[in-house]
């Protein structure tokens, strides 16, 4: 018998260098390393989760190799879709997960660059107090809410990304527009006027002095903390200047010796970095508004602190 010849192949196979699949995917990667930063974003602020968000870029990058980019007009429409899509079902499984937590939910804290506070818009809608907003909103409008509001995409695009006729679409994002409008936080104010008062609202709280946290404490402060049952936090809101002075007074967020504290910037606005012997202990998000703290928003559940050990890229 003869000896069997193998058929030419291009090179060393379909994914060989220079291959059409090969060109394919490097183009791929090329679209979705250019707009990862956004599509991170965008399913962080729809979950408040940076756990579960890389988890769904994970999910949009295996759906996107798949592809055929020849049909792809905008890439990056097509990836906010996908990405969409993927935070809506992460969404609901959330949702679940939240029913059954100890204690108040607050969302995963990010250590962001100091040039996200420069971008007012940016900085506001991954701030902690606008994320627990967004929390108030069902899925569907919360998605609505994130494309259009922050990423500014029309209609169609959004419908596209829900399953929605655009005219659906209009409604759903009037309806949670004025939701939101009804519950946001008020003007921030500069970077420049964020790290004064934390300046201020650190030293009260390092010392524990009450009239200093009098001082820099708006009359409606809310403190909030989030130990996820593991660690001890605060079982409910404490409302007040009075009673969240009192509260930071008696040092209930720093029970252990060898504490640190490190100003950092969580979420586009000012916090505190709180080490216990080198350790991260928590992290202690302050909103500022008018030159006053409005919000104390303490995260110690250590799942949530991964995220505050390097700055994350977050943009629009």
């Amino acid at each position: 018998m003869g000896e069997r010849r193998e058929q030419p192949t291009d090179a060393a196979g379909p994914f060989a260098r220079g291959s059409h699949v090969d060109r394919a995917m490097d183009s791929a990667t090329k679209a979705f390393v250019a707009h990862r930063n956004l599509l991170f974003t965008v399913a962080y602020e729809m979950l408040g989760s940076a756990t579960d968000a890389e988890d769904v870029l994970q999910e949009t990058w295996l759906r996107w190799v798949g592809v055929d980019l020849d049909t792809v007009l905008d890439p990056r429409a097509f990836l906010i879709r996908i990405t969409t899509r993927q935070a809506l079902k992460r969404l609901r499984t959330l949702d679940r997960r939240k029913e059954s937590y100890v204690g108040p939910w607050l969302p995963e804290p990010l250590l962001t660059a100091p040039d996200v506070a420069e971008d007012v818009e940016l900085a506001e809608s991954v701030s902690i107090a606008m994320l627990l907003v967004l929390e108030t909103l069902v899925p569907t409008e919360r998605a609505v809410f994130v494309l259009r509001e922050v990423f500014d995409l029309d209609y169609d695009e959004i419908a596209e990304a829900v399953d929605k006729t655009p005219a659906a679409v209009r409604q759903i994002a009037h309806r949670a527009r004025a939701h939101v409008a009804a519950r946001r936080p008020r003007g921030t104010g500069s970077p420049a006027e964020h790290r004064a008062a934390l300046q201020a609202f650190q030293s009260a709280v390092e010392t524990g002095d009450l009239q200093s946290l009098l001082d820099i404490l708006a009359p409606d402060v809310v403190a909030l903390s989030d130990g996820g049952g593991v660690k001890h936090a605060l079982l409910r809101p404490i409302i007040g200047a009075d009673n969240v002075a009192r509260l930071l007074a008696a040092g209930w967020w720093k029970r252990d010796a060898g504490r640190s504290v490190e100003p950092v910037q969580i979420n586009g606005g000012p916090g505190l970095l709180i080490r216990v012997n080198g350790e991260i202990d928590g992290v202690l998000a302050v909103r500022v508004e008018n030159g006053y703290v409005t919000g104390a928003y303490h995260v110690r559940n250590p799942e949530k602190l991964s995220r505050v050990e390097q700055e994350i890229a977050v943009s629009r």
